[in-house]
């Protein structure tokens, strides 16, 4: 971008001569921070280590240099960005997380050729300057250990799964016989008679290690259902209104959460549609009532939110209805339909969202209406 094109900027920023937006490319070590006037012109950079002394050097240098207006845009990788993030809000500052998927293009389309630290930083400043609806981050530690639960439960099923099948595999390699009659692994019962046939095989290598597996899948099991009971109070007080949706369930809600945060941060359900990628893409070329996929925006909200769609597409006559009306009415295809239900889906969960968010707030009743 050059320093004659016409400056940009975000409802969530303040426009003022001496405003400016520093973008961070954060990492395990360091941080390295791009600081850019209202039109995106570079105006200092800095790289600090990336613990909390760092982040002390890395704001005390950003108000030297913009002593009125500043805006943080930090690329949001979660781990590696969470402790800088929450200590800029601790201080204060305005923090504009931005989707790491959305840098290339902006990085690409600069003027400096290649890819490094101070690169990243200023792409990412840019972009934030160039994107009026990115929402800002808030200070919400009520909701980051319902996150945390929810990564832990999520990465303790995706080892389960990957024990079972390798212990399918090795009980194929034992007796196909037995292999085939094995389903549905996830169950204790299943386990359990599992166990006594292979326990009454030759004692092999394969056994023993297949024996292994299994109680490494018990004990999995065991801290899923645990984490599960662990937030089902903490999602049932927080969004009883997201409960009552069909589809919704507490680990399903829970996920929500964790991935949305503080909903007010968002202005509107479009912004909130466009944030987790089912604002639709229109198709023109003559064709202006066409939409196609959107791909963009956070993927693991769009996955959720197809969840949700499909368990009402399966048992909500609302869903069925809007779904029928439309293939039979408009020239949709039935994957068109889907996403028109889940850009529905959008909107009424933001509603419940801020519905719950108002009511946990002030204090008053937060049964479903």
């Amino acid at each position: 971008m050059s320093a004659d094109q016409p400056a940009m900027s975000s409802p969530c920023m303040k426009e003022t001569a001496s405003m400016m937006v520093i973008g961070i490319d954060p990492h395990k070590r360091t941080h390295t921070a791009v600081a850019v006037d209202e039109v995106g012109r570079k105006k200092g950079e800095r790289t600090v280590q990336a613990r909390e002394q760092g982040h002390v050097q890395l704001l005390a240098w950003a108000r030297k240099l913009a002593p009125e207006e500043r805006v943080w845009a930090v690329e949001d990788v979660r781990h590696v960005s969470g402790g800088l993030v929450r200590d800029l809000l601790a201080a204060g500052e305005t923090v504009v997380p931005v989707p790491p998927n959305r840098t290339a293009g902006e990085r690409r389309s600069g003027r400096e050729r290649g890819k490094s630290d101070p690169i990243d930083a200023l792409a990412i400043a840019r972009l934030a300057l160039r994107e009026p609806d990115l929402p800002t981050a808030r200070l919400d530690e009520q909701t980051r250990p319902i996150r945390l639960l929810v990564d832990h439960r999520e990465a303790l099923v995706a080892e389960r799964t990957r024990l079972i099948n390798r212990v399918l595999w090795l009980v194929h390699d034992l007796n196909p016989d037995l292999a085939a009659a094995v389903t549905k692994l996830k169950q204790v019962t299943t386990r359990r008679k599992l166990t006594a046939r292979l326990q009454a095989l030759p004692a092999t290598a394969a056994r023993r290690v297949a024996l292994a597996q299994i109680a490494l899948i018990d004990s999995l099991s065991v801290e899923i259902d645990a984490i599960e009971k662990e937030l089902k109070p903490l999602v049932q007080a927080r969004v009883p209104r997201l409960l009552a949706i069909v589809g919704v369930n507490v680990v399903t809600a829970a996920k929500l959460l964790g991935e949305v945060g503080d909903i007010t941060r968002f202005r509107s359900s479009a912004a909130f549609a466009r944030h987790n990628g089912t604002a639709p893409i229109p198709v023109w070329s003559g064709n202006d009532d066409r939409h196609r996929l959107n791909r963009g925006g956070n993927r693991q909200l769009n996955t959720t939110l197809h969840r949700i769609a499909i368990t009402q597409a399966r048992c909500h006559e609302g869903a069925r209805a809007l779904l029928k009306r439309r293939q039979e009415t408009t020239r949709d295809t039935s994957k068109g339909s889907f996403r028109v239900l889940k850009r529905h889906l959008s909107d009424v969960i933001y509603r419940a969202l801020i519905a719950d968010h108002h009511a946990h707030n002030n204090g008053t009743s937060t049964g479903p209406q």
